[in-house]
């Protein structure tokens, strides 16, 4: 019989991943397989949310997924490959709140409050964002936000943000 020490895993961090260019289911699913092959374990995962854009809204919607991961990195080191993720996958900044075609986010890092110049955790908007809290609601609505006191649950229970959230109904092929 096996038996089950600690997790070698010491950190969990909530990610969200999105784009709206191209294949995006495809896009999402190769995102997520490059984040566990490189950073630890994917433990949960949203359906696949559709959303409006934000921002510049003269683009299409954007396709959006929660991923909770078990990983050893700490939270710079796990930005520095998630970045690397966007790029392997084509991911080019050209302008903010621009059409992508994939874009990572660093939502939570545990219950870590980080403010680099590259990192700012948690992620400083996520509260104004149904498309960041609607998928994080399904696979974390008790995290409890480390500088707000409020639960994802709560948070989206009270978000401002008037832009319909779906979840994603892929065509039959």
């Amino acid at each position: 019989m096996a038996t089950f020490g600690p997790s070698k895993y010491m950190n969990t961090a909530i990610l969200l991943i999105g784009g709206n260019i191209g294949d995006r289911p495809k896009y999402l699913q190769q995102a997520a397989l490059l984040i566990a092959a490189r950073t630890g374990r994917i433990t949960a995962e949203s359906a696949l949310y559709e959303t409006a854009p934000w921002g510049d809204v003269q683009q299409p919607d954007y396709l959006n997924q929660a991923l909770r991961l078990e990983t050893e990195l700490s939270a710079p080191a796990l930005l520095e490959i998630l970045l690397n993720v966007e790029k392997e996958i084509g991911r080019v900044r050209r302008q903010k709140w621009g059409a992508r075609v994939i874009d990572i986010d660093l939502i939570f890092f545990n219950q870590e409050v980080i403010t680099l110049p590259q990192l700012k955790v948690p992620h400083p908007r996520m509260q104004h964002r149904r498309f960041v809290l609607a998928p994080l609601n399904e696979i974390a609505p008790d995290w409890m936000h480390p500088i707000l006191q409020l639960t994802v649950n709560q948070l989206l229970d009270a978000c401002p943000d008037p832009l319909p959230v779906h979840k994603f109904a892929a065509a039959a092929h």
